[in-house]
């Protein structure tokens, strides 16, 4: 016994995101704690528990809305990588690293969406 989203392979890949964003924020100084480290970790868990709510019981259309927001807080996430970069609480390769797992994921979650319509 399983609910739907936990077969898809997007959902598996933005658990696994969240935890990675989850990990760099430890290191971000305490006066980030209520501002970027929050801000960051609510997108970036925002994204698998969308794909999830959007899975269950709602029609094609309505799970096309709710992947379409995981992609808006992908979006969010990379721009708060982008502080967290500019302020030096993340080296470039941390950046690269995930910034490129947000574009995977992205395009993974629109080709995805394409499929519903």
């Amino acid at each position: 016994m399983s609910f739907k989203f936990e077969k898809l392979i997007i959902w598996k890949k933005a658990m696994d995101f969240g935890e990675d964003i989850n990990n760099i924020i430890k290191e971000f100084p305490k006066h980030e704690m209520y501002n970027l480290s929050s801000q960051i970790l609510r997108a970036s868990d925002s994204v698998a528990l969308n794909i999830s709510e959007g899975s269950i019981e709602q029609s094609d259309a309505e799970f096309n809305r709710f992947l379409g927001y995981s992609v808006h807080s992908l979006a969010e996430v990379v721009t708060c990588l982008y502080k967290a970069k500019r302020r030096d609480y993340i080296s470039v390769a941390v950046f690269d690293k995930l910034y490129k797992e947000s574009f995977d994921l992205m395009n993974m979650t629109i080709a995805f969406k394409s499929r519903l319509k």
